[in-house]
């Protein structure tokens, strides 16, 4: 069998990490063997659907590497298919129109919940007669077109991820809706689960792979496929992305879409990795770091959870960390490339390109500590700022005995040297401790807040070489110097 997967998003939001995860088990299977990875953005819901969404689920979804092989197939341009498999069923008797208006339905409803029973469609338009619709019609009532669900219909099927499934059609809410339908009664807008069967008929898909949440969609849906005597994919149900709590990761969780892990400093390959975690485990539990290419070799459904995958912060912090500390993961100029527009986006003052060596030093000082990509920012300011500022911590470092005379020595030493390089910025700081009998700790510490304004920060040689190169550290220590002096014993 030549596997077919697809991923279907709507664009009524942006790529949401659910839908991600869901796109990345689609594409590992589909690599697994070999298949086919289809995209069709599921675009019928028009009051909701925007164009900028579909851009960003289109860019989400490259950005993170799901390269697609057919589509993107669009939903809007296929009415016609449709309308033809909603016709087909009225022709066959397993579809009708239903005239029930709102106010009826909610009657129907309240009078079911005042029962104690589940509320559910009851049918009641199922078998109108000729007059009896026509007399709908006078009244100016707007019909749906519902499918037919038999109380005693029993639905089954093997599920890759949960095995036996078993469905009885009286819990399925009765008669489904399936379109909408114009004033005049011709055959409107179709609604998800009809167009999601045809639509999965026509592109010949052979594996459905999505969340747990579509359990009793599929239900519907193997209905659908049998009254359109088409062949049935095979399915498999994925589990949910939860929260710390438990529950359903959701909006309030803070962050949910994708472009918001970009903005945050996460690089595709790491959330990725991740979300191939969210629910699959790989053969060697002992290894989490992977490509996809890499997980693909192993993926299949056996591996894949039936618990809800808890998202773990810190895990995914640990992931970002260990590909951006990875010179072979992410090459330096790579690095450098991904930082710059954090840096930009800030207003950082420097050259892209005229100072590109002066940025991979920088990129390369800092990577250590980057845990994602936007922690440069903060890391990095001291390097980028014109008008420096002391925490308290270094204010009360160069207030310090010694500090005075700790950074004279150091401004004496520089003056001295033809040229700084991690060998004479050393030199400078022996021979200063030597010169006036102090201790190293002190003068490495009012070097510190001189150059960086605390105490705290990247290694302090390298430091001092790049605000060398942008001709800041002497004005840096003087200013610090001055500072020293007028608040010296």
């Amino acid at each position: 069998m030549n596997v077919r997967v697809r991923i279907a998003p709507s664009p009524t939001g942006n790529l949401h990490i659910g839908t991600a995860r869901t796109a990345v088990f689609n594409w590992l299977y589909a690599r697994h063997y070999q298949g086919t990875f289809i995209l069709r953005i599921e675009d019928t819901d028009q009051e909701r659907s925007r164009p900028e969404y579909t851009q960003n689920i289109l860019d989400g979804l490259s950005w993170l590497g799901m390269n697609w092989d057919e589509g993107p197939f669009f939903q809007s341009q296929r009415l016609h298919l449709y309308q033809a498999a909603i016709q087909k069923l009225l022709d066959q008797g397993v579809a009708y129109r239903c005239y029930c208006t709102s106010a009826e339905l909610d009657e129907m409803r309240a009078a079911q919940k005042t029962c104690g029973e589940a509320p559910r469609y009851d049918n009641r338009h199922r078998h109108l007669t000729p007059a009896q619709e026509a007399a709908f019609q006078a009244e100016g009532r707007q019909p749906v077109i519902r499918f037919m669900i038999e109380d005693d219909q029993a639905i089954t099927w093997p599920d890759l991820v949960r095995g036996s499934m078993h469905w009885q059609g009286r819990d399925l809410g009765g008669d489904m809706v399936i379109a909408r339908a114009t004033a005049s009664g011709e055959i409107g807008q179709p609604l998800y689960n009809l167009a999601v069967v045809v639509d999965d008929l026509d592109l010949q898909i052979t594996h459905v792979i999505r969340g747990e949440d579509h359990i009793a969609n599929t239900a519907k849906q193997i209905l659908l496929y049998e009254a359109l005597a088409g062949a049935i994919p095979e399915f498999a149900h994925t589990p949910l992305i939860l929260n710390s709590e438990g529950r359903k990761l959701s909006k309030r969780d803070g962050v949910t879409s994708i472009s918001d892990f970009q903005e945050m400093g996460f690089i595709a390959p790491a959330l990725a990795n991740y979300m191939t975690l969210l629910g699959w485990s790989p053969p060697d539990p002992t290894q989490e770091i992977f490509s996809l290419s890499e997980a693909a070799a192993h993926f299949d459904f056996e591996r894949v959870n039936k618990a809800g995958a808890k998202f773990d912060w810190d895990k995914l912090d640990w992931l970002s960390s260990q590909y951006l500390h990875d010179e072979e993961k992410l090459s330096l100029s790579a690095l450098t490339d991904a930082l710059i527009p954090y840096w930009q986006q800030v207003d950082y003052d420097f050259d892209p390109i005229a100072e590109r060596p002066w940025l991979e030093q920088l990129s390369l000082l800092i990577r250590p500590s980057l845990v994602r990509l936007k922690d440069a920012v903060a890391m990095t300011e001291f390097l980028f700022t014109r008008e420096l500022t002391w925490t308290d911590e270094a204010q009360k470092q160069l207030r310090q005995d010694g500090a005075e005379t700790a950074l004279e020595g150091i401004v004496n030493q520089l003056d001295s040297q033809a040229e700084l390089s991690a060998q004479t910025a050393q030199d400078c700081i022996n021979q200063t401790v030597k010169d006036h009998n102090l201790k190293k700790g002190l003068v490495m510490r009012s070097l510190r807040a001189a150059l960086t304004g605390d105490l705290h920060g990247p290694d302090l040689l390298e430091s001092w070489l790049l605000l060398h190169q942008r001709s800041e550290d002497l004005k840096r220590l003087q200013k610090a110097l001055d500072f020293a002096c007028s608040h010296a014993g």
